[in-house]
């Protein structure tokens, strides 16, 4: 899924199932800031003030926190990179078959993703829990209804054949010329891409108003017998929205203290209509921004009205400046005087917890058992 969907549909249903202006906000942009953070160690200057090292303990240092990388850069094409970013966050495995390859198939639903959620629904914010875990585990939550079928290592699964549009696509400009290129070449150059995550399925199945079809390999061995699938996006997407709006209502229910009582909404139709609407991913935002001001629930001058993806870094880093905060590794941060309160380390404390999370169900059910 992208921005439109990540991001603003999330923030709207949010807000009509009765958050408040500032949850609502935060579970949005943890949502969308997983495929933003790409971060994943930040040293800290040596002015830093000791409570805060104390706190961060003796290294100074602020580690693993990315979810997400620049997937066609040789060096990220590594075990750590593909389980820690691309497989929990976007990809998580479905835990089925009879070989590890397909056991890290992405499947709606997955049984670590709703281990996840519903630990995720249960905790009390007098824990030092907070909305911000509920945005980053729904982020992987409905990457499981888009993405359901691909794998996010390089894998077997990934390698598919005949992929093609049934409708037209509405990308931004440069994404729709990249793929009329893709799209000329050959079968037998279709080795151009690597078979990892959803890469040989370009951007299909994040096109949330798309029919498209493809090939795969059905058997458990990979003996080359290919089925071919059609899928119909619009269906994947409003399932997996109609149940976020259920895990949205059961959050609100065990964590009332997020509860604005002024909002009384259910016009979900609209919503629904938005979601899958044929258009490009520009037009849905700006439809998203209108619905959110008709139906009254934001106004054009609330925080988060606007997606910044540099917002949480700015507030929580002195020294931000976007050439230095694209890296991988950002060294000497200097940290604002509430740091600890800043949603940008409240996300780093929720990315942890997820990790942690992910890794104690993929254990549960066995998954890098051969």
């Amino acid at each position: 899924m992208k921005i439109d969907a990540h991001y603003y549909a999330l923030l709207a249903f949010a807000r009509g199932v009765g958050f408040n202006k500032e949850a609502a906000y935060q579970i949005a942009y943890a949502s969308q800031f997983v495929d933003d953070a790409k971060i994943n160690q930040i040293t800290l200057d040596e002015t830093t003030p000791q409570a805060v090292l104390r706190e961060l303990g003796p290294d100074n240092l602020l580690l693993n926190m990315a979810t997400c990388h620049s997937y066609f850069k040789i060096n990220t094409f590594n075990y750590e990179a593909m389980l820690n970013n691309t497989t929990a966050f976007h990809f998580v495995p479905g835990c089925e078959g009879t070989s590890f390859s397909k056991k890290m198939r992405c499947k709606k639903e997955s049984p670590i993703i709703m281990d996840i959620l519903n630990e995720v629904k249960t905790v009390s914010s007098k824990q030092d829990h907070h909305p911000i875990e509920l945005g980053v585990a729904l982020h992987a939550y409905a990457d499981t209804f888009a993405h359901q079928g691909f794998s996010g290592i390089v894998s077997k699964v990934n390698d598919i054949r005949n992929q093609r549009p049934l409708d037209v696509v509405y990308g931004n400009h440069i994404n729709e010329i990249k793929l009329f290129v893709l799209e000329q070449l050959p079968e037998e150059q279709s080795d151009h891409i690597p078979a990892y995550g959803h890469g040989q399925a370009y951007h299909y199945p994040d096109y949330p108003y798309l029919h498209w079809e493809y090939a795969y390999d059905r058997t458990d061995n990979f003996s080359l017998e290919y089925k071919k699938v059609k899928v119909a996006n619009p269906d994947r997407y409003i399932r997996a929205f109609q149940r976020i709006k259920t895990h949205l209502q059961e959050y609100l229910e065990n964590h009332p203290e997020y509860r604005d009582d002024k909002v009384e909404f259910n016009n979900y139709e609209l919503f629904f209509a938005n979601l899958i609407s044929q258009t490009r991913t520009e037009e849905r935002i700006s439809a998203w921004q209108q619905i959110l001001i008709d139906q009254k629930l934001l106004q054009q001058h609330d925080k988060g009205f606007y997606y910044d993806e540099n917002e949480w870094l700015r507030e929580a880093f002195l020294d931000f400046k976007p050439h230095r905060y694209q890296s991988r590794t950002v060294r000497e941060a200097v940290v604002a005087d509430d740091f600890f309160a800043s949603n940008w380390y409240k996300f780093y404390q929720a990315v942890s917890w997820y990790k942690e999370l992910f890794y104690e169900s993929a254990n549960k059910y066995e998954l890098f058992k051969r």
